[in-house]
């Protein structure tokens, strides 16, 4: 049986039509992520500098929690916890996490409210501006508590010891979709009590699992690094361009790609709208 263009042509517009039942919860979340993505988007490069190095701040100051509850109690599962208190802080502070990018610019850059090249800017600098401020605090941990010094240099050897390996990607896959599923969870209500809660409880999951966080754990590995850990700098990038990598394919591929296809049709609203 064959297909001519027309029939192509009604078969893909089919996917954008709306739904015969909508769902309004649905579409209200992706109206504010498509709202807050395009404003991240056009922030001027200064912005996303002192936003990004705060956020490297506040997730250091859960990495401070983390040490020094790990060092307490010899639990991770409590250290992580701890560790909780950055997510939180990330959150009503209103900083920013590479990791937290990764579902709502691309949210606006899917309806055309953005573009690639905005979204890479965001991402860079982002990212290096988080390790900046990460570096920074643990350094200035390790200054005021040389108590931490071998829990540092013990869970920053962790990380820097995965290796490039089918185990650490995964750690680094899950990693991106925990984090990419706590900010989905966030933007699908206005209340600020209970996005809390998915701040505390998947800030928790993924300093307790010891899934690979490019910026949660450099600033780990930063902590060692400093407390004389017998790794290198080199050691780190590695580690943590791996660990970049994977989380984009959680947090973009597993996450993102999927949430945005339950609504196609407001995409093509909003790409309409834009052209």
């Amino acid at each position: 049986m064959a297909f001519s263009a027309e029939d192509d042509e009604q078969q893909a517009s089919g996917f954008s039509q709306p739904p015969e039942k909508p769902e309004p919860e649905l579409e209200d979340a992706f109206d504010r992520l498509v709202e807050e993505g395009s404003v991240r988007l056009a922030r001027p490069v200064t912005t996303l500098v002192v936003t990004g190095l705060l956020g490297g701040v506040d997730v250091g100051t859960g990495v401070l929690a983390y040490l020094v509850v790990q060092e307490s109690t010899g639990s991770p599962v409590l250290a992580g916890l701890a560790f909780g208190l950055g997510f939180l802080a990330l959150l009503l502070a209103r900083s920013e996490l590479f990791t937290e990018n990764f579902l709502v610019p691309v949210a606006a850059v899917a309806a055309r409210h953005g573009t690639l090249r905005g979204l890479a800017r965001l991402w860079v600098v982002t990212l290096v501006a988080n390790l900046v401020g990460g570096w920074l605090v643990a350094w200035l941990i390790i200054q005021a508590l040389p108590s931490l010094r071998h829990t540092a240099v013990e869970a920053g050897a962790h990380y820097a010891d995965l290796g490039i390996n089918l185990q650490s990607f995964c750690l680094a896959v899950l990693a991106g979709m925990v984090i990419t599923l706590m900010t989905r969870m966030q933007h699908a209500t206005e209340s600020m009590g209970v996005r809390m809660v998915p701040a505390l409880l998947f800030g928790a999951l993924l300093a307790g699992g010891r899934l690979f966080h490019s910026v949660l754990d450099s600033i780990l590995m930063f902590a060692a690094l400093i407390a004389g850990a017998p790794f290198g700098y080199l050691d780190w990038l590695g580690a943590a361009g791996f660990a970049v990598l994977g989380n984009i394919v959680g947090g973009v591929g597993l996450v993102s790609v999927l949430r945005l296809a339950r609504v196609p049709h407001r995409i093509a609203e909003e790409r309409r709208r834009a052209d």
